[in-house]
């Protein structure tokens, strides 16, 4: 076998593989003698077929396979020893590369075009400075969350008056030209109408005041323009029995339900965090804490961001091999075409030239993966899944009976690994850079992340 690399520009390899009759025939006979001992053709023993029958049966196949396994082998082992940081898969060269008739003995001649990445070097030092967005804990944010816990806590009760976000519940009727009952038309037992939801502000007027037993005569269709799917819901019936319809309705309340968040007492603050809660003072201080944890997060997630813009801007311009890299893009999006490669060419090039940033920043700072890195990963996601429904006090193994059932499936581990990496790397840079660390509110680094 004969193995040649060339790339003059650096970016744009050329690799020939010359595969000789001894670099496979050996496997090959290795294969069909076991294919002979296995095969069973009626008037022959088994294992007893003549071979000559079973190269005229299996004899290309095995050698195609044979030629193919030694092709790739070789050509991987070659680029990990020498080290070529190779981008994308090897494409075969579509000047160079002649049909080979693989019925003959070789040798055979592959050439292969390889992308390979431009030569950089990434690396920070204590004089990078980089912004660090640290975001306060105010009382305005625990107000809010102490909100949000009472109001998950919360229940419906029954009012006697309309007001706020309350649904009102009772009966409709469809209705004449005349105001009347109109005969044969649309009625309906248990509609749901939530009045600050109306977008028809001469419709919602109508229910200001509204309380059980009153009978509001509005027009649904104004109530919700160009919504037909509402209409339909509130009436209970098909879309389609909608699309033309103007009636006014009549709507007689049966019931008004207002939601009434939980008291902020000793039954929230054991829902929250379990036994313990001294007073409303120990919740607030604890909410806080929380708040301080999930805070951090996004002021790491932001400080990637700009860590990455700082080395993008730090490293400068890098030349691709651009059109070797489109055929590759291309091969791997044959059923969306060449309008979606040229359309998202250029955010791939970005998303690779931060890849191979922090690549070499994750190798300098002799950063890993271990399993218990994406166990710890796979466990704060569920634990801020749970956090979300105002469950805060989730016991622990119920959390790693989530996270393990996590870990299980394929199509997260990627995702889990790269967190792990990205998490590892800001704790490693934020070590390593000069911070300028800035204050904001929560709603000042909302905005600034929104672009505003």
């Amino acid at each position: 076998m004969n193995i040649q690399f060339e790339c003059a520009d650096k970016i744009n390899g050329l690799m020939t593989i010359t595969i000789e009759q001894a670099d496979y025939q050996e496997q090959v006979d290795k294969k069909l003698k076991e294919y002979r001992k296995k095969a069973q053709v009626p008037g022959f023993r088994p294992g007893m077929v003549p071979m000559g029958l079973i190269k005229k049966q299996y004899g290309m196949a095995v050698k195609v396979d044979e030629v193919n396994r030694v092709l790739g082998e070789k050509l991987y082992e070659y680029i990990r020893e020498n080290k070529i940081q190779m981008l994308g898969e090897p494409l075969p060269n579509e000047e160079k590369q002649k049909p080979q008739d693989l019925h003959a003995d070789g040798p055979f001649e592959f050439v292969f075009d390889i992308a390979v990445a431009p030569e950089f070097k990434a690396e920070v030092t204590d004089k990078d400075k980089i912004d660090y967005y640290a975001i306060k804990v105010d009382d305005k944010l625990i107000d809010e969350q102490v909100q949000m816990y009472a109001s998950q806590a919360g229940e419906f009760v029954e009012a006697q008056e309309w007001s706020g976000n309350d649904t009102l519940k009772g009966d409709l009727r469809q209705l004449d030209a005349e105001g009347n009952t109109l005969e044969g038309g649309i009625e309906t037992e248990g509609g749901m109408v939530m009045p600050s939801y109306i977008k028809g502000e001469d419709e919602k007027k109508k229910f200001d005041g509204a309380k059980p037993g009153d009978i509001i005569i509005f027009n649904p269709k104004k109530a919700y323009p160009d919504n037909d799917a509402e209409v339909a819901g509130l009436l209970k019936v098909d879309k389609e029995k909608v699309k033309d319809l103007d009636s006014d309705f009549s709507f007689q309340i049966t019931e008004i339900r207002h939601f009434q968040p939980a008291a902020v007492d000793e039954k929230l603050f054991e829902r929250v965090f379990g036994e313990g809660v001294k007073d409303e003072a120990d919740f607030r201080s604890r909410i806080a804490d929380g708040l301080k944890g999930q805070l951090a997060a996004n002021s790491d997630y932001r400080f990637l961001i700009d860590l990455r813009k700082y080395m993008e801007q730090k490293v400068g311009e890098l030349q691709f091999p651009e059109a070797l890299l489109k055929r590759v893009m291309i091969n791997n999006n044959k059923e969306k075409g060449e309008e979606f490669v040229e359309k998202n060419f250029k955010a791939s090039i970005d998303e690779l030239k931060w890849h191979l940033i922090k690549e070499q920043l994750v190798v300098a700072a002799g950063l890993k993966v271990e399993d218990d890195d994406l166990k710890a990963v796979a466990r704060e996601a569920i634990r801020v899944q749970f956090a979300q429904y105002g469950m805060q006090n989730v016991p622990d193994d119920v959390i790693d009976q989530y996270a393990d059932e996590q870990l299980k499936k394929r199509e997260n581990i990627d995702n889990f690994v790269e967190r792990a990496i990205d998490q590892k790397l800001t704790q490693a840079m934020k070590s390593i850079v000069k911070l300028n660390e800035k204050e904001v509110t929560l709603d000042e680094f909302n905005k600034m992340m929104r672009g505003e």
